[in-house]
């Protein structure tokens, strides 16, 4: 029933073992797994993940990668959500944490996807960091209501501004630390329905590994569960139910 929202399972650091990884993640019970691309040169490479592995592929130019990217990007973009048919553009968004990036292009490049993403009427995966205000006034003047925002790390203010705009929010191993205290807070205390499950391998490493893996999802929807005070396969049923709602994909019939 598990759903890893955002995994680059296509980076290199897994070449060597990604068919052990994917093995791993069915046996932990991870059923499906989104893979975002960030640049255009990794578009075949998020695609192969689908055709190899049965991922859900996005396509998307992150903000991390603005000087990169050039403006026929865009209308490579546009052509890959056409023939491909991904569940999602992402991930794209804004990063104000990292100064060097020229922010104008940046909020640029985010506007024109979200032009996109109006236009193939697809949901968004988001990347927001140190930028939820900024991101939530382009999400409002394109009219973008479908989407999650990844490894949600704003106020509780923003969170509930992300959750009226129709997202959901992402949590993943931040959450694992006894010391990210806002995340856990969040976790605990947001609606149930508005939280999904990732783990943005290889980043953002749980607190008992060096990297985040696929299968990492199956102990993240029980540290969310303890947080909750919940049973793990109520949360397990209920996350994956967020992510299908979120990705417009088919809802997975109730347990009896």
């Amino acid at each position: 029933m598990l759903i890893d929202t955002h995994c680059h399972l296509d980076a290199p650091e897994f070449d060597r073992e990604r068919d052990a990884l994917v093995d791993a993640a069915r046996g932990a019970g991870v059923t499906d797994i989104v893979v975002p691309a960030v640049t255009v040169a990794n578009f075949a490479t998020t695609r192969d993940m689908r055709d190899r592995y049965g991922c859900l592929p996005a396509f998307g130019l992150h903000p991390i990668y603005t000087d990169q990217h050039l403006d026929s990007d865009l209308e490579q973009l546009d052509e890959w959500l056409t023939r491909e048919k991904p569940v999602a553009v992402g991930e794209i968004g804004l990063d104000f944490y990292l100064e060097q990036i020229d922010p104008a292009r940046q909020e640029r490049l985010f506007a024109e996807q979200l032009r996109l993403a109006k236009k193939h009427d697809l949901p968004v995966l988001l990347h927001v960091r140190r930028s939820a205000d900024r991101v939530l006034k382009y999400l409002r003047r394109f009219g973008i209501e479908r989407g999650i925002a990844h490894a949600f790390n704003g106020s509780e203010e923003q969170a509930r501004a992300c959750l009226r705009q129709g997202l959901k929010l992402g949590f993943g191993g931040a959450m694992t630390y006894s010391g990210s205290l806002r995340i856990r807070r969040l976790a605990a205390t947001l609606p149930l329905d508005a939280l999904v499950l990732e783990t943005d391998a290889p980043d953002i490493p749980p607190a008992w590994a060096a990297r985040s893996e696929p299968a990492d999802v199956a102990r993240y929807a029980s540290e969310l569960a303890s947080l909750r005070q919940l049973d793990s396969e109520q949360v397990a049923e209920a996350t994956s139910a967020n992510a299908r709602a979120a990705l417009g994909l088919p809802l997975m019939p109730r347990a009896s």
